[in-house]
């Protein structure tokens, strides 16, 4: 890439907050390391090109005419009606939107980002002036943008924003036209030689369907629920009709830690660390700024050392605008706060260290489980060969819901367990989209099986264990509530399983539970690395009761029902297993004797 007629400051500027990072003369988290050099490694590539124009007409257009609404400086002096002045961090993430641009093409080579950033970083006023900035610069295409976020009071900062500063272009333009009502709040601008249109809108999905622009914010990712794929995908596809088009997500964590952004998240983890080299992702900027996590989630310090969550080198790493927007000793006093009261640690993980966490009812933290799962790597073929007597259990659905099996055995001190879920196909795509569930994403990976009819039968069931035992699966014993399916424990009398009746008794639940809890935590738990068996993990509320005894059931919805049937069906199985083991111990005490 020929860089010799590029001698913009605000290049030099970009090249050297890439340099500091990297060398870590400034401190930062992993990704934003990764997100440097990758910067850094692109203006060595020769099949990009790379112009200072586009970059350069932003950062004047947005220092030079765009002022703050609201907010005091550090020392508490007043932002308002005082020129917006970009940190160095939004200056390098608009040289790579602007900069870099297809070999022999007016088309930039971004048209995707993520920028990943803790509350109070100035996110709103930045995405809102980067709106406008591109909105200007793109207007001979007749440029149209969305700022959508979830609630329109969420879309009114943006959009008030904006209203205040695009007053200031009046005597400029031929024509400027403000709507702000109940139905619609947007702007059109004719500068005569293009236009630029920005709407801000709520994120409700039937107004999405008819979008057609260029640009679009999308505020408040991390409340969207896995399904939110589906709108996203919606919302790209609206930007077909033009080249130079740019979707920006721009939000920080949350507690929905199996939602789209959390998936998203960790997709992008992986293109910045070169697990990932899918060529379409060389299109999309990822700007991540979080606190460093360890496997099991705890919280770690430039060295690669667990830390306490007020670590100043911690705070440091993951806050871009730190001495700018929040100051050191505030992130500080917020961080004791949060250990001292536990009903505030959950959101001050989620938006000043900016990881995301379980919703605060559930009871099992997914990265233990991830972390005693990621240490084993046995197949369904080879546990099939394993000399592992094995236990089943299931959990059968009413109607045309979520059905699942499980099988549970030991090896060498460690604890596995094989699910499987079933759904009937007629009622998929309606229930993945009302309650967030990737069923699709399931079956395509193995861990569900769609039925053909209207419910889930006892026989789809039933010919799992039968598969599994025809695989080599040594199935010693099946435990089932036969109050809540009749014919599937008759069904799997007949097929030769020996199948017991197991009450769901909760004080009865409570040891497979207390089981696979410890089993977890000592790193001996294995599940075959199923993300459907995660997704129910991450949705069991617990109460404890007396004699170390627990109820288990399902947290509170979130605009859609929670399952947790493939767990259940795992604890049952447990149960078997737990009962057997202490039958074979007493029957080896008595022949001791």
């Amino acid at each position: 890439m020929d860089l010799t007629n590029i001698s913009s400051p605000h290049f030099q500027t970009a090249v050297k907050y890439a340099k500091n990072i990297v060398s870590k003369k400034i401190l930062a988290n992993k990704d934003r390391i990764l997100a440097c050099n990758r910067f850094l490694k692109d203006l060595e590539r020769s099949d990009l090109d790379f112009r200072q124009e586009q970059f350069d007409f932003v950062i004047a257009m947005i220092e030079g005419t765009i002022h703050h609404v609201q907010g005091e400086d550090k020392e508490g002096n007043s932002y308002k009606g005082k020129l917006m002045k970009l940190t160095d961090w939004q200056k390098f993430v608009i040289v790579n939107l602007f900069g870099f641009f297809r070999k022999g093409t007016e088309i930039r080579r971004f048209n995707e980002a993520l920028i990943f950033l803790p509350r109070k970083q100035g996110k709103t006023s930045f995405s809102a002036a980067l709106a406008e900035a591109k909105s200007i610069l793109d207007r001979r295409s007749g440029a149209k943008t969305y700022i959508v976020a979830n609630s329109v009071k969420q879309t009114l900062e943006s959009f008030n924003f904006l209203v205040d500063n695009v007053l200031g272009l009046k005597p400029n333009v031929r024509k400027l036209r403000i709507r702000d009502n109940n139905q619609e709040h947007s702007i059109a601008v004719d500068f005569g030689d293009g236009t630029a249109d920005i709407f801000a809108i709520a994120n409700q999905e039937d107004k999405l369907d008819s979008l057609n622009c260029n640009c679009l914010i999308l505020d408040e990712l991390h409340s969207w629920k896995r399904a939110g794929a589906k709108k996203y995908t919606l919302m790209k596809n609206a930007m077909k009709a033009y080249r130079n088009k740019l979707l920006i997500g721009i939000s920080t964590a949350g507690d929905i830690p199996d939602g789209f952004l959390a998936n998203r998240l960790e997709t992008l983890q992986k293109v910045l660390n070169g697990s990932i080299t899918d060529k379409t992702y060389d299109s999309y900027f990822i700007f991540i700024c979080k606190a460093d996590q360890d496997e099991e989630g705890n919280i770690l310090n430039s060295k690669g050392k667990i830390t306490r969550m007020d670590d100043p080198e911690v705070l440091r790493m993951c806050t871009p605008s730190i001495g700018v927007t929040v100051t050191l000793e505030d992130l500080i006093s917020d961080a004791e706060q949060a250990m001292n009261e536990p009903q505030l640690r959950t959101e001050y993980l989620n938006k000043t260290l900016n990881i995301f966490t379980n919703a605060l009812n559930a009871y099992f933290d997914i990265n233990e489980f991830r972390a005693s799962d990621n240490q084993y790597e046995w197949t369904l073929e080879e546990l099939a060969k394993l000399p592992i007597n094995w236990y089943g259990g299931a959990d059968l659905s009413k109607l045309h819901d979520l059905t699942s099996g499980a099988l549970y055995g030991s090896y060498k001190g460690v604890d596995i367990c094989i699910t499987h879920a079933f759904f009937p196909r007629a009622a998929a795509v309606r229930k993945a989209d009302e309650d967030g569930i990737p069923l699709f994403g399931w079956e395509e990976d193995g861990w569900l099986t769609m039925s053909n009819t209207a419910t889930v039968l006892p026989d789809d069931i039933v010919n799992w264990f039968l598969t599994m035992k025809k695989k080599g699966f040594r199935i010693k014993k099946v435990g089932f509530d036969k109050k809540f399916g009749r014919e599937f424990f008759l069904k799997m009398k007949k097929a030769g399983f020996r199948i017991q009746d197991q009450p769901q008794y909760f004080y009865v639940k409570s040891e497979g539970f207390r089981h696979i809890e410890v089993a977890v935590k000592n790193k001996k738990f294995y599940y075959v690395h199923s993300e459907a068996f995660e997704y129910c993990v991450q949705n069991v509320r617990a109460i404890e009761k007396t004699d170390d005894m627990i109820q288990y059931e399902k947290v509170d919805g979130d605009g859609g029902v929670r399952r947790i049937d493939l767990f259940d069906a795992g604890v049952f199985s447990c149960c078997q297993y737990l009962e057997d083991l202490a039958l074979g111990n007493a029957a080896s005490k008595w022949l001791n004797r």
